[in-house]
C-alpha cells in the first residue's frame, strides 16, 4: 500500500466556504473579504478613523482598481483597503443593462487576457487574480515569498437585495471609523 502525501490529504479534507451548488459566475453582487496572512497589518494603519495606506496598501489599492481592465463585465467601485484586509463589492454583469445603484452604460465584450479561462468572470477567478497580482508586486519589493501575503480562501456573501446592498455599502464606507471594534483587528482581544 502506498501512502498518500500529506499535502493531498490536507487538500482533500479542506471544506469549501462557497455555497454548495451555486454558480459564482452568475450576474449579481458579491460582498468579499480578503484577509492577510495571520491578520498581519501589512497595508497601513488607521489614525482618527482614517486609513493611511503604506506602499503595500497602495499596491493593493492599485491592483483592485486594475481589476476593471481585466474583467470588463464587472464593477469594482465599492471597496476599502484596511490594514489587514480588503472589503469589496464585486458586481458581475453578463449583458447590457443596469444593476442596482451601479451604472452600466455599455458593456464591451470580454477581452482575452493572454490565456484561456474556463469561466473568466467567476468570483473565484476574480479574487484569485487580485490576490496573485498583489502578491507578485509585494514579493518583488520584499525580495522574498515568505511570509505569505494572504490567508487561504476568502469570505463571500451573495447580495440578495437593495437593502443588503445599501447596508454593505455603508459598512464598507464606515469600516475605517470602526477599526478599533473590528473583529479582524489583531489588537482586539477576543
Amino acid at each position: 500500500m502506498v501512502d498518500t502525501p500529506k499535502v493531498n490529504q490536507y487538500k482533500s479534507s479542506r471544506r469549501s466556504m462557497r455555497m454548495k451548488g451555486y454558480d459564482y459566475s452568475l450576474e449579481g453582487a458579491y460582498f468579499v473579504t480578503i484577509v492577510t496572512h495571520k491578520r498581519f497589518c501589512l497595508f497601513g494603519g488607521i489614525i482618527n478613523g482614517n486609513i493611511y495606506l503604506n506602499t503595500y496598501g497602495n499596491i493593493a489599492h492599485e491592483q483592485w482598481m486594475r481589476l476593471q481592465h481585466r474583467f470588463l463585465r464587472a464593477d469594482f467601485s465599492s471597496f476599502v483597503i484596511m490594514p489587514n484586509h480588503v472589503h469589496g463589492i464585486i458586481h458581475i454583469v453578463r449583458g447590457a443593462g443596469e444593476a442596482s445603484r451601479l451604472s452600466f452604460d455599455q458593456i464591451p465584450p470580454q477581452r482575452p487576457y493572454g490565456f484561456p479561462l474556463v469561466n473568466p468572470g467567476a468570483l473565484g477567478i476574480i479574487v484569485r487574480a487580485f490576490k496573485a497580482s498583489v502578491t507578485y508586486r509585494i514579493n518583488a519589493i520584499r525580495g522574498t515569498i515568505n511570509p505569505p501575503i494572504w490567508q487561504r480562501n476568502y469570505y463571500d456573501h451573495i447580495v440578495r437585495n437593495e437593502q443588503e446592498l445599501n447596508q454593505i455599502w455603508n459598512y464598507i464606507d464606515n469600516n475605517p471609523q470602526s477599526w478599533f471594534e473590528d473583529k479582524i483587528n489583531p489588537s482586539i482581544q477576543a
